[in-house]
Parts: structure tokens; C-alpha cells; sequence
């Protein structure tokens, strides 16, 4: 009995830490949501309220018109999705030819693959920043989406998924007269949906938050994104900032990405325990 006492005390305090954890994360979200409801004098007042207000719809639509939202959000969905899908393939396809093909220098290259995760960022700003302004790219789509096609990230988690492959099934395959890309489109490709599904939800995710790259490739208006959108409303001309217009920003910003995990969230949360459990 004092063992059943002991172990219910010690579920009941993981509980409610863990209770207290949820509240202190989503607590900013709350706070951004209740912001985004106000007016701009309820937004600056002490105590800060917690109620939501009826102000939402205005206050988006003056961040939408200041800062041409419409095109902001057009572009950081196209730049994102279409990072996310290539990454993918690519990531596919690497991981294929490392696990199921011998060649030369195959140890080295993916040795420089790996290495490439150490570089910080400063230092691979300025290289990518002169390519892309030898490819007259700056300022375009290309520049926006092309440097972040190539995935170390998506080529170790598909390749220490393929390593689990049994060695028979390629031999099977063969057998069957099978070509090697018809045995990677109808049967490898088949079984790596839930890696593929947690791969583009968290490229999707970390395209979509980029704020830096964007901001120093692009020159106008036009091929900014969201991330930079609210930080030009962040630093308008204001006397002070509005942050109930730059909380209807912000919340309008994280539906996208919210929308893309709630419908992967199961092939997600598969994926990752599928690579931790190996």
C-alpha cells in the first residue's frame, strides 16, 4: 500500500510539473492572442487584461494593408513549400544511393555532408551570399529557396532508416526484375511516409521562421516574408509600438505552420519515435 502511495505522489508532482511547464510555454501564445483582440490604449495598460477584446478584425487588416501582408504570406508559403518537398526528394534520393549503391570516396563525401552541420551560420552567409550574386540571383526566388535545397538533417534520418532495411528485400526486388529506381518508388518510398511526414513538417517549420537570409537577399517589397513584415511593423514610424496590430501579425503568422503539424501531427510524432527507438 505505502508503494501505491509512494508511486501516486510521484505521478501526481510529474503531472503537475509538467502541467506548469504547458502553462509557462503556451502562456506568450495566450498573451499574443489576447493582445491581437485590443485596441491600442487597452494593449499598454497595467495590469496587462487578460480578456479578449473585439478589436481582432482591425487590427489585421491594418497590419495587412501596411505592410502588404497578402504578399508577404504568398511568399513565405511558396518559399516554404517548395523547400520542404525538394529537401525531401533530395534527402530521398541521397539516402538511396548511400544505403543500396558502392562507389568511390562514398566514406569522405559523407564526411564533408556531416561536417557541413558544424558550420555556423555567419560563416556560410557571405560564400552563399557572393554565389548567389554571381548567378545575378539576389532578389528572386532562387536566391530565397535554392541555397537551403540540400538537407543533411533529412539525409541521416533517411539513411539510418534504410540501414534497418533487410538485406533481402533489394536482392528480392532484383529477382522480380525489378529496376532499382522501380524498387525505390514502389517499395522504399511506400515505407518511409512517416519520415517523409516529419521531414517536411520540420523543413516547412524552419523555412518558414527565417528571417535573416531573407532580409539580406531581397531588396524590395515585393519578395519579402512574413518574418520581415512584422518586423517592419515592429519598427514603423509610431511614436510607440502598436502591439495589437503587431500581435494580429504574429497570430495570423503561426497558423500556417500550426496547420501543417496538426494535419502530419501522427505521421510526425511516428517518425520521430520510429528514429529514437533505433
Amino acid at each position: 500500500m505505502s508503494k501505491m502511495t509512494r508511486k501516486s505522489r510521484y505521478n501526481i508532482i510529474i503531472h503537475a510539473v509538467l502541467i506548469l511547464l504547458v502553462v509557462v510555454l503556451a502562456f506568450p501564445v495566450f498573451f499574443a492572442i489576447i493582445t491581437s483582440t485590443l485596441s491600442l490604449q487597452e494593449s499598454y495598460q497595467y495590469p496587462p487584461k487578460l480578456i479578449p477584446g473585439d478589436q481582432f478584425t482591425n487590427n489585421l487588416k491594418e497590419a495587412w494593408e501596411r505592410v502588404n501582408m497578402g504578399r508577404l504570406f504568398f511568399n513565405s508559403t511558396l518559399i516554404s513549400t517548395v523547400v520542404a518537398i525538394v529537401k525531401t526528394i533530395l534527402a530521398l534520393l541521397a539516402a538511396f544511393a548511400y544505403t543500396h549503391f558502392k562507389f568511390r570516396g562514398q566514406g569522405l563525401l559523407f564526411s564533408l555532408c556531416m561536417i557541413t552541420q558544424m558550420l555556423p551560420l555567419p560563416v556560410r552567409i557571405i560564400p552563399t551570399y557572393q554565389l548567389m550574386a554571381t548567378f545575378n540571383w539576389i532578389n528572386s526566388y532562387y536566391a530565397l529557396m535554392v541555397p537551403f535545397f540540400a538537407s543533411t538533417t533529412g539525409l541521416l534520418l533517411f539513411r539510418q532508416f534504410y540501414m534497418t532495411v533487410p538485406a533481402d528485400l533489394p536482392d528480392a526486388a532484383r529477382v522480380d526484375g525489378a529496376s532499382p529506381m522501380r524498387y525505390f518508388l514502389q517499395i522504399l518510398v511506400p515505407i518511409s511516409k512517416t519520415n517523409i511526414a516529419a521531414l517536411f513538417v520540420i523543413e516547412f517549420i524552419f523555412m518558414w521562421s527565417q528571417y535573416l537570409w531573407p532580409l539580406i537577399v531581397t531588396t524590395t517589397g515585393e519578395m519579402r516574408v512574413i518574418q520581415i513584415g512584422i518586423k517592419m511593423l515592429l519598427s514603423s514610424e509610431q511614436i510607440a509600438p502598436e502591439w495589437n496590430v503587431i500581435m494580429a501579425a504574429t497570430v495570423i503568422a503561426m497558423l500556417p505552420p500550426l496547420v501543417v503539424l496538426l494535419v502530419l501531427r501522427k505521421s510526425f510524432v511516428e517518425g520521430i519515435a520510429m528514429q529514437t527507438t533505433k
